[in-house]
């Protein structure tokens, strides 16, 4: 059943993602507004969120909403756990403002995904070309950052098994502390349902806490993200011990 359910939500999401590039792209040359153009493309990926309720019984719970700060104005550098796809979608589709995303430029080359990617606000970034990829990342991050838009990175930079941890890089805590932006963690248990490179799904509640915002202010990078580190890492082992005691 789980398998009939994932291919259904894969038909599901390769049929609409279809209309819904077309109509960011439409959106981005007609109005030429990143606003507008954002939220047609948040509206397809809450498509999927909820599509992925419906057809494979994936559902998600947040907790710490009140933690994230309601000034317009002010950015935050969103430091979240990546163990999936999931999360992906489901960052734009919960938080109250729009955010962008820094990803490596190979996916512009997917097909309608990556050219609605390609067409929105966000950071791509050439991976090879370290200083002058982190160099970008900070001049448009201040950018965007200084317009209210909130940075969203994955401190691990790919995704990690459930119950695991990755090497937790400092380029993003760079950028918050060069921006004065402060970082806000977010730990995320998608693995439960929707492991890594897993094409079969599970039905089941993934949990998402977010923590308090951390002022980057005066603060060094590799002890701030230290600090990201200790939290994430003990919130997911609160929101899911079974995975952390299973790899104990």
């Amino acid at each position: 059943m789980s398998l009939i359910r994932s291919v259904l939500h894969m038909l599901w999401m390769v049929v609409t993602v279809i209309p819904y590039t077309l109509a960011v792209l439409l959106t981005k040359w007609v109005s030429g507004s990143s606003a507008k153009t954002y939220r047609v493309a948040r509206a397809w990926l809450k498509l999927s969120v909820d599509s992925a309720k419906v057809i494979m019984g994936i559902q998600y719970r947040v907790q710490g909403m009140e933690n994230l700060p309601t000034d317009p104005k002010q950015g935050v550098v969103l430091l979240v756990k990546h163990q999936s796809t999931y999360e992906t979608f489901l960052m734009p589709a919960i938080m109250p403002r729009p955010l962008a995303y820094v990803f490596k430029k190979e996916l512009l080359k997917v097909p309608f995904f990556g050219w609605s990617i390609g067409a929105l606000d966000m950071i791509h970034i050439d991976r090879a070309q370290r200083s002058r990829a982190f160099h970008k990342v900070v001049e448009q991050g201040k950018r965007l950052l200084d317009q209210g838009t909130w940075v969203i990175m994955f401190p691990e930079g790919t995704r990690i098994k459930r119950g695991e941890k990755g090497e937790y890089k400092t380029s993003a805590t760079r950028l918050a502390i060069m921006t004065g932006a402060p970082v806000v963690p977010v730990a995320v248990t998608s693995a439960k349902c929707w492991p890594r490179k897993a094409f079969i799904k599970s039905p089941g509640v993934v949990d998402v806490s977010i923590g308090q915002p951390i002022p980057s202010v005066g603060r060094k990078h590799d002890e701030l993200m230290a600090e990201v580190e200790a939290w994430i890492e003990a919130e997911m082992q609160r929101l899911d011990p079974e995975a952390y005691a299973q790899k104990s």
